[in-house]
């Protein structure tokens, strides 16, 4: 079964890695065939000649995003889990908490930035708060709703052998949620990396947004996509570190 899974998982890296390949031939083809000038798409082996060259600028800035992306990432994840358990607990706030929540979300949360910059100030404090923020609520939405997956017949047989409420929640709606928990947690890797580097192109004293919006300035755009292709890489290996986790312990989904 294991090696089932694994071999899977290897063809689908392969065929990852083949499509990635194709994309920036075709992309290389594409810049130098019809001359594209830098700010419309620069080539491929310029954006890797960019890489090299700022290797160090970028590694810090990719850094620097990294933390505050996995920090609030890991906040918003606690949060929401939470925020759902405990609806789940004391029902009569289900439709406040809901509220609350879907008002606050219902808003871009980049809207939320300047007034999160003006009380955080506009170090890591403030990436933070705004990624923990937009995970929060994905991660609480599939929590809720793996919660009310659990099948009545089941939660009234291990009451019948003694279980209370937090057994229950512990033995039977945890585990039964777990699958769709993990798939909010997956799906809010990328938004957290996102956030993080829109906030910092807001204000900011490092990061990849920071250096994105600085070379914006000094119209660099064999840079700016230099820190995108470092920013995606860090989305893709955070979202392969969630898929592998969920792969390899939720095994009963």
């Amino acid at each position: 079964m294991n090696s089932t899974v694994e071999s899977s998982s290897a063809r689908r890296i392969g065929r990852g890695f083949a499509g990635a390949f194709l994309l920036a031939a075709l992309w290389e083809l594409c810049a130098r065939g019809f001359n594209l000038p830098a700010y419309v798409l620069p080539s491929v082996s310029s954006i890797f000649s960019g890489l090299v060259a700022d290797a160090g600028k970028l590694a810090e800035a990719a850094r620097f995003t990294a933390v505050e992306a996995l920090a609030g990432y890991l906040l918003g994840c606690a949060v929401g889990i939470a925020a759902a358990v405990t609806v789940s607990m004391a029902p009569r706030s289900r439709g406040a908490v809901l509220s609350v929540a879907t008002a606050v979300n219902s808003v871009p949360v980049v809207a939320y930035s300047p007034l999160v910059l003006l009380w955080f100030g506009i170090g890591m404090a403030s990436k933070i708060v705004m990624v923990a923020v937009a995970v929060s609520f994905t991660v609480f939405l599939s929590t809720i709703a793996g919660l009310d997956r659990v099948d009545r017949k089941s939660v009234d047989l291990i009451r019948s052998f003694g279980a209370g409420r937090l057994a229950v929640l512990w033995r039977l709606r945890l585990p039964t949620a777990l699958p769709l928990i993990i798939a909010g947690m997956r799906v809010s890797t990328v938004r957290s990396v996102i956030v993080a580097i829109v906030t910092e192109m807001l204000g900011a004293y490092g990061g990849l947004g920071w250096v994105i919006y600085q070379a914006v300035l000094q119209i660099d755009f064999v840079q700016v996509w230099a820190a995108i292709i470092v920013a995606s890489a860090i989305s893709l290996s955070f979202f392969g570190v969630i898929s592998f986790i969920e792969r390899r312990y939720i095994f009963w989904r």
